[in-house]
């Protein structure tokens, strides 16, 4: 099997940049692993990497989505299988990089997914569940497939319910394509938190609730924004009137970031491939070290 680094991590931990820095090392091309990343004008909110930061690095499955469209696990692994093995056609090597912890495993793990249209009859049904609502209809068909979901993300629990009952979940076994090294980054918590306030203030002081008006006037519809969480739903209400004022919203949206980062490190932890390394002391020389190892065995 062809060799894949992924660098995974949490919001605000460094993990782009480190890709980065690490590609232009090992002549790489980097696969996004972001689930909001792929949707077109979602740029600040996302935490996009600026053509400037890339540094002439080639990035995939970004802005390949318009917003409002339909696009699922399936299609993500879809295109990033395809990115991959380009790259590998090239001659080059592929780094994947992202903190989409489903994305991911997808990739990792190979899922056998099944790519089934939506049933916006059933759709619509679903929506309007609970999470727990949503948990015990999947649990009472098809209880293996609850080990693969993020039990916090109400969006990826609607769309594995709207499966079950539609008869087109299937759990087959998952069968990987590459040979893969994990490499996980870490901060101490309250270190990380700071790094997630100074980013929030920094990508609003460089327009992120105007970026939102503009989504909203070009087209993205309210119930899209909300679904995708955080920095778009708290905008979107925080511009609809729904908080008292800027600093409500503010306090709430940086709770749920560093809820969020919390979320998704207790996701990576799951996985034991994980090499992690410490953000604080060299992580380029130590992630270089695992690399070389890894490609030399």
């Amino acid at each position: 099997m062809n060799k894949l680094v992924v660098i995974a991590g949490t919001n605000a931990s460094g993990k782009s940049g480190l890709g980065i820095e690490l590609a232009g090392k090992y002549d790489a091309e980097i696969v996004s692993a972001d689930s909001r990343q792929v949707f077109t004008g979602l740029d600040l909110g996302s935490g996009k990497v600026t053509p400037e930061e890339m540094k002439g690095i080639p990035h995939y499955l970004i802005d390949v989505v318009n917003p409002n469209d339909f696009f699922s696990l399936s299609h993500y692994q879809k295109m990033a299988y395809e990115a991959i093995d380009d790259i590998h056609s090239r001659g080059k090597k592929a780094f994947v990089v992202g903190g989409t912890g489903l994305y991911v495993n997808s990739i990792v793990d190979g899922y056998n997914l099944n790519d089934a249209e939506p049933d916006f009859a059933i759709r619509k049904e679903v929506e309007e569940k609970t999470i727990d609502e949503l948990i015990e209809i999947i649990k009472g068909t098809n209880p293996l497939a609850l080990e693969k979901l993020d039990l916090n993300n109400k969006r990826r629990l609607e769309r594995a319910a709207e499966k079950v009952l539609t008869g087109k979940y299937n759990e087959n076994p998952s069968t990987p394509k590459y040979d893969t090294l994990v490499i996980g980054v870490t901060w101490p918590r309250e270190v990380l938190y700071e790094r997630i306030r100074e980013r929030l203030d920094r990508r609003l002081d460089q327009g992120m609730i105007e970026e939102v008006e503009n989504l909203r006037k070009n087209g993205a519809s309210d119930d899209f924004l909300f679904r995708l969480g955080l920095e778009y739903r708290y905008i979107l209400m925080y511009l609809r009137g729904e908080f008292k004022d800027f600093d409500a919203f503010y306090n709430k949206l940086f709770m749920e970031i560093r809820h969020l980062a919390k979320e998704q490190m207790t996701w990576f932890r799951k996985r034991s491939d994980i090499h992690w390394i410490d953000m604080t002391k060299d992580p380029f020389n130590e992630a270089s070290i695992l690399i070389e190892e890894f490609y030399n065995k």
